[in-house]
């Protein structure tokens, strides 16, 4: 079985798709999916189709797609026949105790592939393994087809799922980000930087980044301003002003002299400063990291 979220819903038996059309089966298989190798009670199954209030049908009615999502698995497993190894879609999606669950048989759950290699990624990163944490990392994140559940009607579930899924990449692009920086990458990484600071308009640590590598690329003044237009929509939106490692980060760049790229010489202080606040896991820590410029 191949099973893919992080876009639109992609599951596939033998190579055969088996996602219906019809929008609340299809919110029944992503959260299978999602959930694969786990039994998901029809309690859960029921609350994400009618947001917490079910027709007293509800059972009856989750049974009935469960059942249109068998006949599909059926007709999947009979383009392929029995060399396929499952004789039966109740071998896919299997009926347990109280709810379903989604049989993967061990195949494809790009959920799961992404962890592996986000996992690995990070872990390359405190290793101070730049390379390989840039290169792990660039790999979890091309798994992404858009936004998780992308042609899912959510409901309560899956909604928070999907917010979930986002959040893992925004981290998993923040430490891929942070890698290539301390690759001296950063002219390459401008382009994505502009179109990133655009899309998410109060990240401060994607903000950050985008400021060193206009500052490293000899656009001191740019840099300065990527800050002001970050200030002014934070106090603008949120009533708030940007964290006390982001304004280091202005003086630092104020204070670096005319515009030049930063030289690639690193002192043994300044990586280990760097590697300590790489590995803080809090927003405050972390952007703290952007304190030094040049």
């Amino acid at each position: 079985m191949e099973i893919r979220v992080l876009g639109a819903l992609d599951v596939r038996v033998c190579g055969v798709s088996v996602v219906p059309s019809a929008p609340k089966p299809r919110q029944v298989l992503g959260l299978l999916a999602l959930r694969a190798d786990q039994v998901v009670s029809a309690g859960v199954l029921a609350e994400e189709l009618w947001s917490g209030r079910p027709p007293r049908s509800a059972r009856t009615t989750v049974q009935t797609y469960v059942l249109q999502l068998r006949d599909m698995i059926d007709r999947a497993l009979g383009q392929v026949g029995p060399a396929a190894g499952v004789s039966c879609a109740k071998d896919v999606l299997v009926t347990s105790p109280g709810g379903y669950m989604l049989n993967s048989g061990g195949g494809l759950t790009d959920v799961r592939e992404f962890e592996r290699l986000a996992g690995m990624g990070y872990r390359a990163m405190d290793g101070d393994d730049h390379p390989l944490a840039a290169r792990m990392l660039g790999e979890a994140l091309g798994l992404w087809r858009g936004p998780a559940f992308a042609d899912v009607p959510a409901g309560g579930q899956l909604a928070v799922e999907a917010r979930r899924l986002e959040e893992t990449r925004l981290c998993a692009l923040d430490q891929r980000i942070e890698a290539d920086l301390r690759l001296g990458r950063h002219r390459v990484l401008l382009a994505e930087l502009t179109v990133l600071v655009d899309r998410y308009r109060t990240h401060e640590s994607l903000h950050g980044q985008y400021m060193i590598a206009l500052h490293r690329s000899g656009r001191r003044g740019e840099a300065l301003e990527a800050y002001q237009r970050l200030r002014n929509t934070l106090v603008r939106e949120l009533g708030m002003e940007p964290s006390a490692g982001l304004r280091r980060l202005q003086r630092s760049i104020l204070l670096a002299g005319p515009d030049r790229p930063e030289r690639p010489e690193r002192s043994e202080r300044s990586e280990r400063s760097e590697r300590e606040a790489a590995a803080t896991a809090s927003p405050e820590a972390s952007a703290a990291r952007f304190t030094r410029v040049g």
